[in-house]
């Protein structure tokens, strides 16, 4: 069968441009377009399928089949090759339809002849509206450049749709009903404010008016400008004093700007828009796509990329519109609360600080971009708080609870009053910290814990003084790699490593080498997609296969830390002899610098990161080799536990304060006492207070957490008697409780520990 010419796609759009401002009725348009679509790509037979409630597909028009079966034939979701486009949004292309065993034959269609198939979903907004096919006697596959048009055209088809002159679309969602009584949600707690403010509802759509273009050329050069102010406005996003990002929230943000410079990203919706379509709809075209193939995927990490990309995407088409630099903030009431179904961080900082309280989201997990964003304001945040945006309306009076994920909308007055003492509360525990930031982290039994803070960049560490931290337990080294668009220079890692440790002064500084992989990816590298990159090939697995990357940030190290401490942290090492092989690369550069005579360090000190359960079976061994272990309790209770702590349906299926993890974690604090080894633990856990209070009663005595956490990790060590929760916390480990957190929790509050 004939293909398309290159300049097929751009004909058949004009035509439909035609049709759809025809002054006809909207069934009219339908039965036009099929008639149109079967003639310009030479097919026997064209057919529109619309979805209906009830998840049923319905035969809408056709060209070619039985036109008595139109609002007739219906088809279940997943039911027929039809139903199969829908359940997958992916196109389905056969030369022998009747054959494919998801073939469904419908006698009163009269489609007995025809071999040859092509379906292709209709989408809007990430939602499938329905399917367009053609259909040919002969038994052949249909060639890409038809699939391409027949997706272009099938999006123009999705507009009409939206439209509502078909069918009230409003069905295909099934919205609950929004009254005016007060409700309350229960989700995620992800941070520890308080909220009382008001809604604002996040969004951000564009509508995109004009479909097909009239100049392709012009419409690339609308593209190109617009993407390049898209990324300018992202760098200056990082270099705002306003909002004066530091730690992960930074780090996010950064990893943003490298989605809004993806070259791949770029080059797909230019190919879009050489089909015909408007800069608009091919970043709308592209968009879509990317988001259905993530939900059909379900992978966490692609999951989270997709909110950024969403991100980005709206934002470009702001640029599109002319309205780009317009931020949010400027319309919204003091005190406000947003609600969203999902957002990206950067959507979140178009709103600022200085009038938002709080976040509310459907879709958010507590490792997520826009949920380490939101704590790094100082927002209250929840999330999993399922039917919150289509319950909210604009102004409405809503509470937050970070800490317990509670969520009230249009509370009493006497809630109100509540949660504003708790607000109130809040503010006099953050001016406690402050007094108590130079005073030891002693407990009242007189046990000094060391508290030590996470960095990854330069920026963080004005956060040491600060927090009154004993020193940074982890300093991300990989996001000085992640940020440009060429590996750093020698001379430029050089003066990065030795600034942190000007800026640390005699406190320690842990430099965790690369731990690159996974959802950590170098722009200008080449990575194979993996099916579990979290279990795949990343941080020190890649350092020995590719030697020279850790020798050359271990040659920058070296030499930034001249005459003083250089600690050293390899992650992800899986077993001792990995570990060997990673500490002799290290030596190599060591022993390459004594002999060019080059400034040596007073000492080194080269350490494991423990976050693959094999390595808690060989602490004896790894620290006779090691000079310090560190557990990275979010790795390894994520393996431990088979669950992706960045999936928020199965994060909350673990517990960190579980018996076996508990227990886990006393092995491992036992085996290393027996080896007077240096052992510490960085990570989520290490932040909470009832957390670091049983991790402390298992033995460990040094913490890494987030700077904003040392205060209240303090309050409780103080108020703590070592001896005594020692005690309950060994008898707890021989429970079979789901989590120990709420026997903890009595207990802290029996003995007046300071956990809130």
């Amino acid at each position: 069968m004939p293909a398309l010419t290159a300049t097929g796609p751009r004909t058949l759009l004009r035509r439909l441009r035609e049709i759809m401002a025809e002054q006809i009725s909207a069934q009219n348009r339908l039965d036009k377009l099929v008639s149109l679509i079967a003639t310009n790509m030479v097919a026997e037979v064209c057919s529109i399928y619309l979805r209906r409630a009830g998840k049923y597909l319905e035969l809408f028009a056709t060209e070619g089949l039985n036109r008595g079966a139109v609002h007739k034939t219906r088809l279940k979701e997943g039911e027929g090759l039809v139903g199969l486009v829908a359940e997958t949004a992916e196109p389905v292309n056969l030369s022998d339809a009747p054959a494919d065993p998801h073939f469904s034959y419908r006698p009163e269609t009269g489609e007995d002849p025809y071999k040859s198939f092509l379906g292709v979903p209709v989408v809007r907004g990430g939602q499938v509206f329905g399917v367009l096919t053609v259909q040919n006697r002969a038994a052949v596959l249909y060639s890409e450049e038809e699939v391409e048009a027949l997706q272009t055209v099938a999006m123009v088809l999705a507009e009409v749709v939206a439209q509502g002159g078909l069918f009230n679309i409003a069905e295909l969602d099934e919205p609950e009903l929004r009254p005016d009584r007060p409700l309350s949600f229960k989700g995620e707690g992800l941070s520890e404010s308080v909220a009382v403010g008001q809604v604002v509802l996040h969004e951000p759509r564009v509508k995109v008016e004009r479909m097909i273009a009239d100049n392709p050329q012009e419409e690339l050069k609308r593209l190109e400008e617009a993407i390049a102010r898209l990324r300018e406005s992202v760098d200056s996003m990082l270099d705002s004093s306003e909002l004066d990002l530091t730690g992960e929230g930074r780090e996010v943000i950064e990893a943003y700007r490298l989605f809004a410079y993806d070259q791949g990203w770029r080059q797909r919706m230019r190919d879009a828009v050489r089909t015909g379509l408007t800069a608009e709809a091919g970043v709308e075209r592209v968009q879509d796509e990317t988001r259905l193939r993530v939900q059909r995927l379900g992978d966490p990490l692609l999951r989270e990329r997709a909110h950024d990309l969403d991100d980005l995407a709206r934002r470009l088409l702001r640029y599109l519109a002319g309205d780009g630099d317009q931020h949010p903030a400027q319309d919204i009431p003091e005190n406000a609360v947003i609600v969203a179904r999902a957002m990206g961080p950067a959507e979140l900082l178009d709103y600022g600080r200085e009038k938002l309280v709080g976040l509310v989201l459907e879709e958010a997990a507590t490792t997520s971009h826009v949920a380490i964003v939101a704590r790094s304001m100082g927002l209250a945040l929840a999330s999993s708080a399922v039917g919150v945006s289509d319950a909210a309306r604009a102004g409405d009076t809503i509470l937050v609870d970070g800490e317990t994920g509670e969520v009230h909308l249009r509370p009493q007055p006497s809630m109100v009053r509540t949660y504003a003492a708790k607000r109130e509360l809040r503010a006099h525990r953050v001016a406690h910290f402050a007094r108590i930031r130079d005073m030891p982290a002693v407990t009242k039994d007189g046990v000094h814990i060391r508290l030590m803070m996470n960095a990854g960049l330069l920026l963080d560490m004005p956060h040491l003084s600060e927090s009154g931290a004993d020193g940074v337990g982890l300093f991300r080294t990989e996001l000085q790699f992640m940020i440009g668009e060429t590996m750093p220079r020698l001379s430029d890692q050089i003066a990065f490593y030795k600034a942190v440790l000007d800026a640390a002064g005699d406190k320690p500084v842990v430099f965790r080498t690369l731990d690159l992989g996974g959802d950590k990816v170098l722009p200008y590298a080449r990575w194979e997609r993996e099916a579990n990159p979290a279990l795949g090939w990343r941080a020190i697995r890649i350092a020995l296969d590719r030697p020279a990357l850790l020798r050359y940030q271990a040659r920058a190290l070296l030499q930034s830390a001249a005459g003083r401490v250089l600690n050293i942290l390899l992650p992800l090492v899986s077993d001792v002899a990995e570990f060997n092989q990673a500490r002799a690369l290290i030596d190599r550069e060591t022993e390459r610098a004594r002999l060019l005579g080059l400034p040596q360090p007073k000492q080194i000190r080269v350490g494991a990161m423990l976050e693959v359960p094999a390595l808690a079976f060989m602490l004896p061994q790894i620290m006779r080799s090691a000079d310090f272990v560190s557990i990275g309790s979010n790795d390894l209770f994520q393996f431990v536990f088979a669950v992706d702590r960045t999936n928020p349906r199965v994060a909350r299926r673990y517990d960190p304060l579980n018996p076996s993890a508990l227990t886990l974690i006393r092995l491992i604090v036992q085996s290393a006492s027996e080896q007077a080894g240096d052992l510490s633990l960085c990570g989520e856990m290490a932040g909470r207070p009832l957390d670091a209070m049983a991790l402390i009663g298992l033995g460990l005595r040094t913490l890494s957490m987030q700077p904003v956490n040392i205060g209240p990790v303090k309050m409780m060590i103080q108020s703590l008697d070592l001896r005594e929760v020692s005690q309950f916390v060994d008898k707890l480990c021989s429970r079979t409780d789901g989590s120990l957190r709420t026997r903890l929790a009595a207990f802290a509050a029996e003995r007046g520990v300071a956990i809130k």
